[in-house]
């Protein structure tokens, strides 16, 4: 095996200078809903495949596996042994159940070279009779050999294709595809903790796998890899990949003086182009380690595997990926963290892997280019997540494949429910809770769940954070606001309203940043929206008011949003409260108590449009408005301005 080492230590500084090409330039937005188009093709198939989830699952506790394979990526075909070794998680345990298709033929199922008898149903339900029955705790093992040509179904778990004439054979398990080429537990519940594993190939070829590569040997004329890895990991994230791959790595230093091993085999006539590919990978996870903590993987290794799908896959220790963008490798190499590492205990709660994993790939766009490229990422993403009117990042029907997978929900709302969250945190609290999320015992190397990580957001920010899951997790839709400005003496005063693009949330309850320059000089002040019509006012001297803006930086979901300037020169209000309005919301008229000094009324709508109405006995006729919110401007005989308030009407 030729291998090319690459140390970068000096470079990293370099590399920071070049980031991003010309050739991003062109295909930033691209990139990132490609990566998501893409999984979600793989996972459309997939998901109609899944058939038979076991309901033995929590039973047992696999601890190690020896996985042992032979494959020739010139033959649409697999031979497997794999020795499992488990412990009994309840008492009396008899039979061991596992997944397999039934295209995968049983050569035999042995305890220590005693055969065990077995069932492999049409419902692809492989039982063995263990001969015993295990008490809790109490641990056991046995071998399984078997063979067969795994299914077909062109976005499969064992595919074969072809690069320059050469043959290449590679695995792709997410979300319900383990069974399809060994049996195994296909489940959220049980992760591996320790595998090895050995792959026999022709000559010349190479077989890409999970942790850390210890030896290869030669037998007969083949060679046999030997892959060793001690991190716990689950069943649909083990792969294999076979061609005549050329190999090289390159290093991430550590300020403790180790590095990070960036094993990357790619194909041959692509090589060099792919070396300069995947130097990103560098710059892009030492973001990730001083943002998340350092690559959890780091005593074996990270790295990539070429293969024939257009997309990319976050096999753990070294994600399958069909080209080398800026944006794949940058949403592949943040799943190690949030997906590998902490897994979600569920699929309808699949945006802990896939939200996480795409704001990661903002995040490298907000490090390397924060003037161009976040700005554009964020408005993309918003953009999608915003489309459609409603829609939630809970899923509650995992037997839809677009519901799971959605680019627009999953993904990208998923994403941007983490930027909201960073904004009412602030940055040292939120990143201090994802490395609670990532570092604690309950959920390290293990499963998770929202509410866990829901748990360390309210520990570290010290807020209760129902309402915002509440609205924006398990709700659907995003806010509307309107926004009212005046300019009064030395303070500047905003009435700010909002509506909902979906019923299922009656308010956002959230700090709202509003732009203001002030003599040239931008000034950002929050209103902490808590109900319709409410009013701040913030000190700043005697200064221009040059231009208002609500979240010019993109912190939340919203989308049409208006800003409307009062524009009275004899404007003096006696006070919002000095006036009540009522019925608010109303139909057909309101009541202005008590009606003395008030002469006219004008009510602007969200698009600043402005209707003048005459006030009688303290009565106003709204029959003639359409249903919306208002700012209401109550004025006296001469004009001056009384009071402002907001209302709604609603019929």
């Amino acid at each position: 095996m030729k291998t090319s080492r690459l140390y970068l230590g000096a470079l990293i500084l370099m590399i920071g200078t070049i980031t991003l090409s010309a050739q991003d330039d062109q295909s930033i937005i691209w990139d990132h809903e490609d990566v998501i188009c893409k999984e979600q093709e793989h996972a459309e198939f997939k998901i109609q495949q899944r058939g038979n989830r076991t309901a033995f699952a929590d039973q047992t506790d696999i601890y190690y596996q020896i996985m042992k394979w032979d494959i020739d990526p010139a033959q649409y075909y697999i031979t497997g042994e794999i020795t499992y070794f488990f412990k009994s998680k309840v008492d009396n345990l008899t039979a061991f159940h596992l997944d397999m298709a039934n295209e995968l033929q049983v050569n035999s199922i042995t305890r220590n070279a005693t055969p065990l008898t077995y069932t492999h149903t049409s419902d692809q339900l492989l039982t063995i009779s263990l001969g015993k029955s295990l008490a809790l705790g109490e641990t056991d093992s046995f071998t399984i050999s078997y063979e067969g040509a795994p299914p077909s179904n062109g976005f499969g778990s064992f595919e074969q294709g072809t690069h320059a004439g050469q043959p290449v054979i590679w695995t792709l398990s997410e979300p319900y595809g383990v069974r399809d080429w060994w049996p195994g537990k296909q489940d959220l519940i049980d992760k591996i903790d320790s595998v090895d594993i050995y792959v026999t190939t022709p000559p010349g070829q190479l077989a890409a796998s999970n942790g850390k590569l210890m030896s290869t040997t030669e037998l007969n004329g083949k060679l046999i890899p030997h892959w060793q890895h001690r991190y716990p990991i689950a069943s649909y994230l083990v792969a294999i990949a076979v061609t005549n791959y050329s190999a090289y790595s390159q290093y991430l230093p550590l300020d403790n003086g180790d590095t990070i091993e960036i094993l990357n085999y790619v194909y041959p006539e692509t090589a060099t182009q792919s070396q300069t590919e995947t130097e990103r990978t560098i710059q892009i996870m030492a973001n990730y380690n001083r943002l998340f903590g350092t690559y959890p993987f780091a005593a074996e290794k990270y790295g990539h595997a070429q293969f024939g799908w257009g997309g990319g896959m976050e096999h753990q220790t070294m994600s399958f990926m069909g080209g080398f963008s800026f944006g794949l490798i940058a949403h592949e190499l943040a799943h190690q963290w949030f997906g590998d590492k902490v897994t979600c205990g569920s699929w309808t709660e699949i945006w802990l892997n896939e939200g996480f994993a795409t704001y990661l790939t903002g995040l490298t766009y907000e490090d390397q280019s924060p003037d161009i490229y976040w700005p554009q990422w964020k408005t993309s993403t918003s953009n999608s997540a915003m489309s459609q009117p409603g829609g939630s990042v809970f899923v509650d029907d995992t037997t839809s494949t677009n519901r799971i997978f959605s680019g627009r929900l999953s993904y990208n709302k998923g994403a941007y429910l983490l930027h909201m969250l960073r904004w009412i945190m602030g940055d040292e609290k939120f990143f201090a809770a994802c490395r609670d999320y990532l570092d604690s015992p309950g959920t390290a190397y293990d499963f998770a769940y929202t509410a866990e990580l829901q748990s360390y957001l309210e520990q570290r920010s010290g807020k209760d954070l129902d309402e915002f899951f509440n609205d924006w997790y398990y709700g659907e839709g995003f806010p509307s606001y309107n926004l009212t400005w005046t300019q009064q003496a030395d303070s500047i005063v905003f009435w700010l309203d909002q509506t909902q693009s979906h019923p299922s949330v009656s308010f956002f309850e959230m700090p709202v940043p509003v732009s203001v320059v002030l003599n040239g000089a931008p000034q950002t002040f929050v209103l902490d929206h808590s109900t319709q019509g409410q009013r701040f006012s913030f000190p700043i001297g005697n200064t221009v008011i040059e231009n208002v803006s609500i979240d010019p930086e993109i912190w939340i979901l919203s989308k049409n949003n208006t800003v409307t300037e009062i524009t009275t020169s004899t404007y003096q209000p006696i006070g919002q409260n000095s006036f009540n309005v009522f019925p608010n919301p109303a139909q057909s008229f309101v009541e202005i108590v008590p009606a003395k000094d008030v002469f006219a009324a004008d009510f602007i709508d969200n698009l600043g449009r402005k209707w003048k109405t005459t006030i009688s006995a303290g009565r106003i006729d709204i029959s003639a408005l359409s249903p919306g919110y208002y700012i209401l401007m109550l004025k006296n005989s001469n004009g001056d301005l009384l009071s402002v308030q907001s209302i709604v009407i609603a019929r």
